[in-house]
């Protein structure tokens, strides 16, 4: 029996992983071809971006669940690593069950959502929609494979019957709850603050808490038929602006294996290195100018990390700072663009992701500065270790950096220009590199390139899956009338505009922490926006400064994911660095402040 599920696991990792790989490989070509058919040959592939929205909805579900294979969808260990290890063991055990719910949830009705969509044909090619879903339908067959054996394999049965007569006192107390009571507004707090508030502390993955909730509120509180939530879900993911998380990563994963970032990196410590605190100096750089290549924090992090972190090390420079410091730069380049954010943001509420390319730079430039003051600050003492480059080095390492400085510019200038979409444009950087790789640096091994791939779908399969369970508790959150009773608490805060944007920046550092940016964005602004708009402030400052607030979140201990995740990528022990980035998410809520303060700072030149 044994030998059998291995075979079984060794299929469903060869499935999943071999066809997800290959569809970030082909979405690659076919964004590609479009750019070069429309701009180089005036000959526009109209096909192109109806084929690529299908594949991608296949490749988010088969991303998914290679995720999950590797335990790598994001959740809150924070709470759970507090509890004793029975305690723990039961608490992984009912995130697997309703892990297996979910995917259950979603199959089931899927099949009946797969033959109303069979009526629907796509403009151009008039292919069936079905086709869509039904890639997505094998996909959850897949993970729902892998939750049961994930369930089975590591849970003891006791536990198991345990957290199984746990779920259906729940189930039953909600039951009578519903039919007992009139609980109006109290079943959104029940359900998706009581509810999914609880799962994610129990490290639940964030996006089955979501979807868990919303499951539970709608077969409780109405009639509406559960297939909705698929429905919701594929709207929430389907937007072609969303293909940029994927080709975004796969740059930002080749920019270290052609050995861009390390170019790039080498000529910043030649110029600034030997000085007080040089190194850090340069690494505040590295990310912003990565940031504008690779889109991703995570990326950004691997990229620059284990290129400096070593030199700084050997300097004497104590594991907590480095932490900091990377994590706070993290957070400072969350504005930067073609970051991943932007486009999500302008994905979710209809703002000019171009306006919000242009709005970005500054503000991150803002906060960037500050980062380097509080470095001067706090190295000024320090002995200067190095020896200076001389010109001829200096020059040398240009030279050799040229292919690496240009990239930036020329992601920016495509966009900028009209020549691709926001999410075309990292295909062109991934074009690029793959050149600049092959030919000049000569530095690119082939055999990385699959595991490339199919990290880029694990990866993107895990925030896409958050971004369309949001969207379906966003969709149940609207339907309730939420969305009414937020927009009246908001415009009746005292202060007018200026007290809605103190709001707003506390509620989304909040928000940045628990839930991480991505699904806290995705649930509330389509909400708040609207409101901001109404309120006079405009849409990118609006934009801008709840995305630095939710970066600063996201790195802030003790329940930001991205601080933790620094530690990991720095190797410091999170003790370590917990004293020390204080000061330097201090800074960031200064430049915070300012921002919202001053709209020129965003507005200025759109």
């Amino acid at each position: 029996m044994n030998s059998l599920f291995r075979g079984l696991d060794r299929a469903v990792d060869w499935v999943s992983q071999g066809l997800a790989g290959c569809l970030v490989a082909v979405e690659v070509v076919l964004l590609f071809a479009g750019v070069v058919g429309r701009y180089v040959f005036d000959h526009p592939l109209v096909w192109t971006d109806e084929v690529a929205e299908i594949l991608f909805l296949w490749l988010v579900s088969l991303g998914a669940v290679v995720a999950l294979r590797r335990t790598e969808h994001m959740r809150m260990t924070v709470v759970l690593g507090r509890l004793g290890s029975r305690a723990q063991r039961l608490a992984k055990c009912l995130a697997a069950t309703l892990v297996v719910v979910v995917a259950l949830g979603l199959l089931i009705p899927g099949l009946g959502y797969a033959q109303q969509q069979a009526a629907i044909l796509t403009p151009v090619l008039q292919m069936p929609g079905s086709w869509e879903t039904y890639g997505q339908l094998l996909a959850l067959a897949l993970l729902l494979y892998v939750a049961l054996r994930q369930l089975l394999g590591q849970a003891h049965w006791t536990e198991i019957a345990s957290v199984l007569i746990f779920c259906a006192i729940i189930w039953f107390a909600l039951d009578r709850i519903e039919s007992a009571f009139d609980l109006g507004n109290a079943e959104l707090l029940l359900y998706f603050l009581g509810m999914a508030g609880t799962c994610i502390f129990l490290g639940v993955p964030i996006a089955f808490s979501f979807a868990i909730s919303t499951f539970a509120y709608i077969h409780f509180t109405s009639t509406i038929p559960l297939s909705v939530i698929i429905s919701q879900m594929d709207q929430g993911m389907s937007s072609l602006e969303l293909l940029a998380v994927p080709m975004f990563v796969v740059l930002g994963l080749l920019l270290e294996m052609t050995g861009i970032a390390r170019a790039m990196i080498n000529f910043l410590a030649a110029l600034v290195g030997h000085r007080r605190g040089g190194l850090h100096y340069v690494l505040i750089a590295a990310m912003y100018l990565i940031s504008g290549i690779s889109g991703s924090k995570a990326a950004d992090q691997a990229a620059v990390g284990p290129v400096l972190l070593p030199e700084m090390r050997r300097r004497g420079v104590a594991p907590g700072e480095l932490a900091a410091l990377l994590a706070s730069s993290a957070a400072m380049s969350e504005t930067i663009p073609p970051s991943l954010v932007l486009i999500i943001v302008g994905a979710v509420t209809g703002v000019s992701i171009s306006a919000l390319f242009t709005g970005g730079l500054l503000p991150a430039g803002l906060a960037a500065v500050g980062l380097a003051l509080l470095v001067f600050f706090r190295t000024r003492k320090d002995k200067p270790q190095g020896e200076q480059a001389n010109a001829r080095e200096i020059g040398r390492l240009f030279v050799v950096a040229l292919p690496a400085l240009i990239l930036p510019f020329l992601i920016r200038y495509v966009v900028l220009a009209g020549i691709t979409t926001a999410t075309e444009v990292a295909t062109v950087g991934v074009v690029y590199s793959v050149l600049v790789g092959l030919f000049i640096y000569r530095c690119f091994d082939w055999r990385r390139l699959l595991p490339i791939l199919v990290e880029t779908a694990a990866l993107s399969g895990a925030i896409l899956l958050i971004i369309g369970s949001a969207s379906a508790m966003a969709w149940s959150l609207t339907q309730a009338g939420f969305a009414q009773s937020l927009t009246a608490l908001m415009t009746s805060l005292p202060g007018g505009r200026a007290g809605f944007m103190a709001v707003s920046v506390v509620l989304f550092l909040v928000l940045g922490s628990v839930l991480e940016g991505l699904p806290a964005m995705v649930l509330f602004g389509p909400l708040l926006f609207p409101v901001a708009q109404q309120m006079g402030i405009h849409q990118v400052q609006y934009g801008i400064v709840a995305i630095l607030a939710m970066g600063i979140g996201l790195f802030s201990p003790p329940f930001g994911v991205g601080f933790y995740q620094t530690c990991l990528i720095g190797k410091v022990s999170s003790d370590e660095a917990l004293g020390r980035i204080w000061p330097y998410l201090a800074v960031l809520v200064v430049a915070l402040i300012i921002v919202a303060s001053v709209p020129w700072l965003s507005t200025g030149f759109l």
